[in-house]
């Protein structure tokens, strides 16, 4: 699948469309079910600071699939992010990723790495996400089920990977953009289609975000890291947080961990990327130092851990070597090496049982089994990937939540800031010098171990011996929900169609990537993403595409259909069943 299309992202008018369609018809938003929106208990407050600002709820999105389109984002939201880490966007904007690119029958890898979309795209993405949720914050619909306070979200761009690149012109005025987004506000207002007219003309934040994460990636020379990093808090004024890698726990630990402890022996690592990656006594020196010129430059500082592992590509199902491993493993590494980071410099850090001030952000497998205990270290937010790209996709996290509040319950706390104190002093009576200790070893040697190891994730997905079709399937809705950019839906087989199958399967071509996810988790031999039908309402991508693909159009009210040759003879029934009563989700 290498060279796949661009991704073409809806219009502001035609998003919106397709969210009042779907409800009016389905009673859903972007195919979340009602059921995983996320309303706050009354009596429990998830709420945590983000370099100052607050955040209704301690989890998000990590910078990846799942935040790099309005839609995306609109339905993170929806299932209870409140801190968004948006897509890390650089100046080479027109980087050709093969296909597929994400993987994840077991744990997880991905070649994936930087923004799919143009930097200008990437901005009207970002400035419509936030405007969408401003509107839907206020739908009646919506506020009848996320309350009528859903409280704040954060909004946390992500920039890359060089400083000469984030100089330039075209990222310097992404991030002034974001930071003061009244023009493209004013530009895309208009846009806002009739069902949500009454919204036109409200005050929509002009600050969609003011905080960076900055995408180090693997390689990224010390000095170099810290000249981006201080450049962003004086040139835009942004406070900053600093991505590491688990590389600085040094080969020989990441070996002992990954192979022996864990069991992944199968899993490659290339002991030359160590050394090009920061090293621990010169990490330590650098937050210190990043630390102290973000007081001067009255700034606020952080960390995040971690990115991604940098492995050999052995499996070959995805067409990039080297390819970078997260999920359950990742969990380990990253845990691991907050409790260096805390025996090395005691109270510089802002997590449970320390006095310190340097945010720790959170993204390595974290699942609702873990989600507790992870926010319980301290650590805000506990950003996510791999979970959501798994069956349920963004439905998983309402349940998080879910737990995590009624685990807090059971505690007898009600706030983030107790849960913390709660979890410091159940780790000191076990022995422990900290909740991060306490769950470092829970995971390393004791009754979790099974949770991150490979005899518990080597276990393979469920296959049935079937080719897929275009039309009918086990009807599994997997490839739905494991779609970050939700281009998949389904509708009810109609009664005169003949066709087998209670649900048909389609997919909004133009916001399919290709990513591969779909066809890892579909139980039939072959790929949803090529095999069903592709629905286009762009006439240049129709005409771009390769394979089968139907153009849409709308006709006294009905739709039509111009067919690539490939699928002409499928022409009768698509019409058949996309001109039913239940409707499909565009906003055309």
């Amino acid at each position: 699948m290498a060279g796949a299309p661009d991704l073409t992202p809806y219009s502001f008018d035609a998003l919106l469309g397709r969210v009042a369609h779907e409800w009016q018809n389905r009673r859903r938003v972007f195919d979340l079910p009602t059921a995983r929106f996320w309303s706050p208990h009354p009596e429990t407050d998830l709420s945590m600071d983000f370099l100052g600002r607050p955040a209704a709820t301690p989890v998000g999105p990590a910078a990846g699939p799942h935040s790099q389109m309005a839609q995306n984002i609109v339905l993170g939201w929806l299932a209870g992010a409140r801190l968004f880490e948006l897509k890390t966007v650089q100046v080479l904007d027109d980087l050709e990723i093969g296909r597929p690119c994400i993987d994840m029958e077991t744990i997880g890898f991905n070649i994936e790495w930087s923004q799919e979309l143009k930097v200008r795209e990437s901005l009207e993405e970002y400035v419509k996400a936030s405007m969408a949720i401003e509107i839907l914050s206020r739908w009646d619909p919506i506020r009848e089920l996320v309350g009528p306070d859903p409280g704040p979200h954060v909004f946390d761009m992500s920039v890359g990977y060089d400083l000469e690149g984030i100089k330039t012109d075209t990222v310097a005025n992404f991030i002034d953009s974001l930071a003061n987004a009244s023009n493209e506000i004013e530009r895309l207002r208009p846009m806002i289609p009739k069902p949500f007219a009454e919204f036109r003309d409200i005050d929509f934040p002009t600050c969609v975000a003011d905080t960076v994460t900055v995408s180090t990636f693997h390689g990224c020379p010390p000095d170099e890291i810290e000249a981006i990093a201080k450049h962003l808090m004086t040139r835009h004024g942004l406070d900053v947080i600093i991505k590491l890698n688990p590389t600085l726990l040094g080969f020989g630990d990441v070996v002992e961990i990954l192979q022996e402890t864990l069991g992944y022996e199968h899993i490659r690592l290339n002991r030359h990327v160590f050394p090009d990656d920061l090293l621990f006594e010169r990490g330590v020196e650098l937050i210190s130092e990043l630390r102290e010129f973000a007081r001067q430059q009255g700034r606020r500082f952080g960390i995040k851990l971690t990115n991604t592992l940098v492995v050999d590509n052995d499996k070959g199902w995805m067409p990039d070597d080297p390819m970078y491993l997260s999920g359950p493993p990742l969990h380990v590494l990253a845990t691991t090496l907050l409790d260096e980071l805390l025996s090395a410099m005691p109270d510089v850090f802002k997590v449970a049982g320390h006095t310190g001030d340097v945010q720790v952000t959170f993204s390595a497998g974290v699942t609702r089994e873990n989600l507790s205990t992870t926010v319980g270290m301290g650590v805000a937010p506990a950003t996510l990937s791999s979970d959501l790209l798994k069956p349920g996709g963004y439905g998983r996290l309402e349940p998080m939540l879910r737990k995590l509040t009624g685990d807090m319950r059971a505690a007898g706390v009600r706030n983030l800031a107790d849960w913390h104190h709660y979890k410091w002093l159940e780790a000191r009576a076990a022995g422990y010098r900290g909740p991060v200790e306490a769950h470092m070893r829970a995971i390393l040697d004791g009754p979790e171990l099974e949770l991150y190891s490979y005899a518990g994730n080597q276990k393979k997905l469920r296959r049935v011996d079937h080719e897929l079709q275009m039309w009918g399937c086990v009807a599994c809705n997997f490839c739905v929900t494991v779609c970050p950019n939700d281009a998949f839906f389904n509708i009810s087989t109609p009664d005169d169609s003949g066709l087998d199958g209670r649900q048909q399967y389609m997919v909004l071509a133009e916001l399919c990537n290709e990513c591969g996810n779909c066809m890892t988790f579909c139980p039939e031999d072959g790929d949803p993403a090529q095999v069903k039908p592709k629905l286009f309402l762009t006439k240049e991508r129709f005409d771009m595409a390769e394979g089968q693909g139907f153009l849409l159009r709308v006709e006294n009210g009905r739709f039509d259909v111009v067919s690539k040759p490939e699928s002409e003879s499928e022409t009768v029934r698509l019409i058949s069943v996309i001109n039913n009563e239940e409707g499909i989700p565009v906003g055309v």
